[in-house]
């Protein structure tokens, strides 16, 4: 430079040095600190004062080793450490822990330089430090951020791979070396289209440039069929979800990579089973329908000519062949009704039976059910009770479901019920139909009460089997289900039992 920050030639010797004293005293920032042989302070300037809290009529004449540095630093003898290496090399320069005033801490970064007189021989030490505690935690805070980052891109699950805005890959984790075979050096400064098929790659570019221009989050299975490309040359399914990082080196992306080769697989499968369900389901439909006609028409022709000789038309019977014609319609009917019930079941569980609701006067559908029912109650000698409120009680529900359902009921308190009662009774507790079957009868114990909704369950009383296909109440309680309710039972055995319906 032609021109200096000063003229020298226009100063004195003298006001040179003051002139230098002046600068050196009104640094606050720098600690400036001039010190002889044996470590004893003789400058101690404004920035001194300022980082340490001392005055300089406090620490002229001191030894700073003893009051400035830390007692471990005074125990390892590294003050005089710091003054040989300075002497040695012309001088040293780190990073030192201080001691105030007030007995706080701080990180200090120092350069400590040999005076010399004007023969070349050392004759002291200047000493500038500047406090970087808030630099030296922000680093860090920055080192420890940086390593809880690559924690949690190592521990991640997925594959992940930081891309630039040019393509180029500038961060990797292990879950991506051990899905492509790449090892960190392979694969870093690579473009990221070296992960995809070569069929892909230039479709790729366009989407890579179109992603760059409008960044955004996109989360896996976003309806994109991707694939990627191992180094031994194999492809596999993956999903891939999108999120941008914004840096001082502009917007990255980060790809997070999952391999859905296994889940694919799963799919296909699954694929497969349901074909071969819906299948499953054809065969049966086309099963129903023929036990429909094919087994129901014949026997019910059995039941209609049993019938027939039963009444004697064709001429008169013996006892035994009456007996034994009975056997045969009693046998009949048992296997139309299983056959009844069984088809009842399939179309319920294929979700074939079609429900009609409409509203109902409950007092006439209770009517119609108990009718046919009393004479077989009054058979075997029972009292048989119809309880109706006189206020009509109206239900939109099925009529066909609802009559099945007590039916079964009603008849299984009339089957399981020797002497004493049946009840069918009608109740409207808070906007809910409650309608109750109670009986006098056997009961029902507590361990088997679990059972009884339960397919081909029948419960025994002692060693007597009542006859039924075990189909009944797990029929109703299916029904009662299609229609929004619920049965419930409750029952003391040998005291009689009660069957609710609530819808």
């Amino acid at each position: 430079m032609s021109q200096a920050l000063f003229d020298r030639t226009s100063m004195t010797a003298e006001e040179m040095a003051g002139f230098i004293e002046n600068i050196i005293e009104s640094s606050t920032e720098h600690s400036i600190i001039a010190e002889d042989l044996r470590g004893e302070i003789i400058l101690w300037n404004e920035g001194a004062r300022h980082n340490y809290g001392y005055s300089a009529e406090e620490m002229v004449g001191k030894a700073q080793s003893s009051i400035l540095h830390t007692p471990e630093d005074v125990e390892r003898d590294k003050p005089a450490q710091i003054r040989d290496a300075a002497l040695r090399t012309g001088k040293w320069e780190g990073l030192v822990t201080r001691v105030r005033k007030n007995g706080e801490r701080f990180t200090a970064q120092v350069v400590v330089t040999p005076r010399f007189d004007a023969n070349g021989k050392p004759i002291g030490f200047l000493q500038i430090s500047k406090n970087v505690s808030g630099e030296v935690k922000l680093n860090a805070d920055l080192k420890k951020a940086e390593d809880k980052f690559r924690s949690l891109l190592e521990s991640a699950p997925d594959a992940i791979v930081i891309v630039d805005q040019t393509g180029k890959i500038v961060l990797v984790n292990s879950q991506l070396e051990r899905l492509f075979g790449y090892s960190r050096e392979e694969i870093l400064s690579q473009a990221v289209e070296r992960l995809l098929p070569v069929r892909f790659r230039g479709a790729h570019l366009g989407h890579r440039k179109r992603y760059s221009a409008d960044p955004r989050v996109r989360p896996m299975g976003a309806g994109l069929t991707l694939y990627g490309l191992r180094r031994d040359g194999t492809e596999f399914p993956v999903e891939i979800s999108l999120s941008p990082i914004d840096t001082e080196d502009g917007v990255l992306t980060t790809a997070a990579i999952r391999d859905v080769t296994e889940r694919k697989r799963f799919e296909q499968t699954l694929q497969e089973k349901n074909v071969e369900l819906e299948n499953a389901l054809m065969a049966k439909d086309r099963f129903l329908a023929t036990m429909s006609h094919e087994l129901r028409t014949p026997l019910n022709a059995i039941i209609g000519f049993n019938g027939t000789l039963l009444m004697k038309l064709a001429g008169p019977l013996t006892a035994d062949q009456e007996s034994q014609l009975r056997t045969i319609r009693d046998s009949a009917r048992h296997l139309l009704s299983l056959i009844n019930d069984l088809l009842d079941l399939a179309k319920i569980e294929s979700g074939k039976v079609v429900l009609q609701f409409e509203p109902l006067i409950c007092q006439a559908l209770l009517e119609d059910v108990a009718a046919p029912l009393r004479p077989l109650a009054e058979s075997k000698g029972l009292s048989f009770e119809v309880v109706l409120p006189q206020e009509a009680v109206t239900l939109a529900t099925d009529r066909r479901a609802l009559s099945q359902i007590l039916i079964n009921l009603t008849n299984n308190a009339i089957k399981f019920t020797e002497r004493g009662f049946v009840r069918l009774e009608l109740k409207s507790p808070d906007e809910k139909v409650e309608i109750c079957v109670t009986d006098s009868g056997i009961g029902i114990r507590d361990d088997d009460q679990e059972k009884l909704f339960r397919a081909f369950e029948q419960i025994q009383s002692g060693s007597r089997r009542f006859e039924g296909t075990g189909l009944g109440l797990h029929l109703s309680q299916k029904l009662a289900s299609l229609l929004g309710g619920k049965i419930v039972c409750t029952s003391k055995f040998g005291s009689g039992s009660r069957f609710s319906l609530v819808i």
